[in-house]
């Protein structure tokens, strides 16, 4: 029954919309700063859990895992969108691929090249974690928003059903953050796009541009803070090969074969978060062209 049901993210759910209530709310005027730690924590938990159900977590159905996560609390990216998007970047033939792969942070070397010379620098510097963590939100949702605003011009109907959804999600947010928090909407603004931020974390250095698919998806083995708020996502070649197994199942999966995984992903590995801060704050892992890409035309 517990396989079924869930429960444990039921739990850590419920937890998560316990203490973003809080944080907004009796913490705010307790105090502030630990009340934006709340509300920061709360909502990059939220978006993890937003991966989670649309994988098809906790329930078999679809409407229900959404329902789950309908407040739009990170703000910026419609659930359905997500879930469209993420579900593409999981064909790992495609990993990495400027164009077919949506959540890649590599760039096609034609492009770079017309790119402007500002343009360029505000790229290598967001392939430092520094700027990613900095810089990435904004960057990310520009990434996301041009394709998704040219889709709507051409009128895309899933992309206009997933943005008018979008709507009420917001709205259900902001009327709570005007009719019941008392965190001033400044220091809100903030927690969403710190958040943001600490999800950059995460995506930082999860795939890279390999010659096989399967050297292309990185292990992190964290056990740490970071690990629960992505919910185990730092074991990222476990999910992509096991996207139907729950978050807290995938350390378990892991240790049990963790030569295998290893071997298949061709190494790729880092033992901490704090082994990639060290390394990569301020030096940046990967360039911003593709450097397997083949040219076109």
């Amino acid at each position: 029954m517990s396989e079924r049901f869930e429960w444990p993210t039921l739990v850590l759910l419920a937890g998560c919309y316990l203490l973003w209530a809080l944080g907004t709310t009796w913490l705010a005027v307790v105090w502030l700063p630990l009340a934006m730690v709340a509300v920061v924590v709360a909502t990059a938990l939220h978006s993890s859990l937003n991966h989670e159900m649309l994988h098809g977590h906790p329930f078999r159905s679809r409407f229900w895992n959404g329902a789950l996560v309908f407040p739009a609390l990170a703000v910026t990216v419609p659930y359905m969108r997500f879930k469209d998007t993420h579900l593409a970047h999981h064909r790992d033939s495609r990993l990495t691929d400027p164009y077919d792969d949506p959540e890649s942070n590599y760039l096609d070397p034609a492009v770079w090249a017309r790119l402007s010379v500002p343009m360029r620098v505000l790229l290598k510097v967001n392939n430092t974690l520094a700027g990613r963590l900095f810089f990435g939100p904004m960057i990310g949702t520009v990434a996301f928003l041009l394709p998704d605003l040219r889709a709507l011009a051409r009128g895309n109907r899933r992309v206009w059903l997933a943005w008018l959804l979008h709507v009420p999600a917001v709205a259900v947010v902001l009327w709570w953050m005007v009719s019941a928090a008392a965190m001033p909407i400044w220091a809100w603004v903030i927690c969403v796009y710190a958040a943001l931020g600490i999800l950059k974390i995460r995506t930082f250095l999860e795939h890279q541009a390999h010659e096989e698919a399967e050297g292309r998806t990185v292990i992190i083995e964290d056990r740490g803070p970071l690990a629960l708020i992505f919910l185990n996502n730092n074991l990222h070649v476990v999910h992509h090969l096991h996207a139907a197994v729950p978050w807290y199942r995938l350390p378990k999966v892991y240790r049990a074969n963790r030569d295998r995984y290893l071997a298949r992903n061709r190494g790729y590995l880092y033992e901490s978060y704090s082994e990639i801060f060290r390394r990569y704050f301020w030096r940046a892992k990967d360039p911003v062209p593709h450097p397997l890409f083949p040219p076109r035309g």
